[in-house]
């Protein structure tokens, strides 16, 4: 068991600053620290979710009674998945950091410039996710791993498959850092987005609830009356989240897809920005990787 902690321990932080040192040193990138850091943490989180999701499918599709059959690899991989959740509060605060600095926008202007002051901002902004974090590794973990005794396999592996939504929430927050929100790319996304966030996340516990009621020859509507009260608080705990970061996907696409994004085209001009131009009064190169010091959406913090 230690193991396997110590495995997942150094296996996503090693994963972010390998990614971040190649985005950094690769002669064709080359990018800033604050570039690499943002994308570094959102290429982690997709290979995490991936690696869920594919755990998840090997167990479900293995388990033929969905209560007592079991798979050594859903303790292995909870084991193995705690530390990401730790790893992640520390990225998305170096993310929400880094942003402070290049965005210029309101959050910014109204916090100091210190790391202090910024760690308060951002478990105000970001309370429901790092609480979110906080309670998978606290209560979701010895739940899973201690209190199971081993039963509800098949049900361990539909909640790992709930990951599925997240490559697509973390390229959608790469475009709009990047101002991408006017191609095609992102109202793709976006809407894979919506589609995968609603199957996977949304009908996530009324899909378990349907599952048991099947395996235990009862009605669809009688299940919370038929399995304990602890888990049905639990299911509820769980769900109250993916609800509330389902409407911010709602929000985000109805602005998409209706064309009241705050974010266009910058209209060509003829002269660059005083804040732009060299001392010499050419303009200076927009940076290669997209980054500008112009505010743009607030972008979801789903994971």
């Amino acid at each position: 068991m230690l193991t396997i902690l110590a495995a997942g321990s150094v296996f996503f932080p090693g994963l972010f600053l390998l990614s971040k040192q190649c985005l950094k040193s690769f002669p064709t990138l080359r990018w800033s620290e604050r570039d690499a850091v943002i994308v570094s943490a959102r290429l982690v989180s997709s290979i995490q979710a991936v690696m869920a999701s594919s755990a998840g499918y090997i167990i479900a599709s293995s388990c033929e009674d969905i209560i007592e059959d079991q798979h050594w690899l859903t303790s292995t991989y909870i084991m193995f998945a705690v530390p990401y959740f730790v790893y992640d509060i520390y990225a998305m605060f170096m993310c929400y950091w880094y942003k402070l600095q290049v965005k210029g926008h309101e959050e910014a202007a109204a916090v100091p410039q210190s790391m202090s002051s910024a760690l308060t901002s951002y478990l105000r902004r970001e309370f429901l996710m790092v609480l979110h974090h906080v309670v998978m590794v606290t209560v979701c973990f010895p739940v899973s791993v201690f209190w199971r005794q081993g039963r509800g396999d098949y049900f361990q592996g539909i909640m790992f498959m709930a990951e599925l939504s997240t490559p697509s929430v973390c390229l959608g927050k790469i475009l709009i850092q990047y101002k991408q929100q006017h191609t095609l790319l992102h109202k793709v996304n976006g809407a894979l987005m919506l589609i995968t966030f609603f199957i996977c996340r949304v009908l996530l516990f009324p899909y378990l609830y349907y599952v048991y009621g099947r395996y235990a020859s009862i009605p669809f509507y009688m299940v919370p009356l038929s399995v304990p009260w602890h888990c049905n608080l639990g299911a509820a705990l769980l769900m109250a989240p993916q609800l509330y970061w389902f409407s911010l996907i709602c929000r985000g696409a109805l602005r998409l897809f209706t064309g009241t994004s705050r974010s266009r085209i910058p209209p060509r001009t003829s002269a660059a920005p005083k804040d732009q131009q060299k001392t010499d009064g050419t303009a200076l190169p927009q940076p290669a990787n997209g980054y500008s010091t112009r505010p743009t959406e607030p972008e979801l913090t789903t994971h």
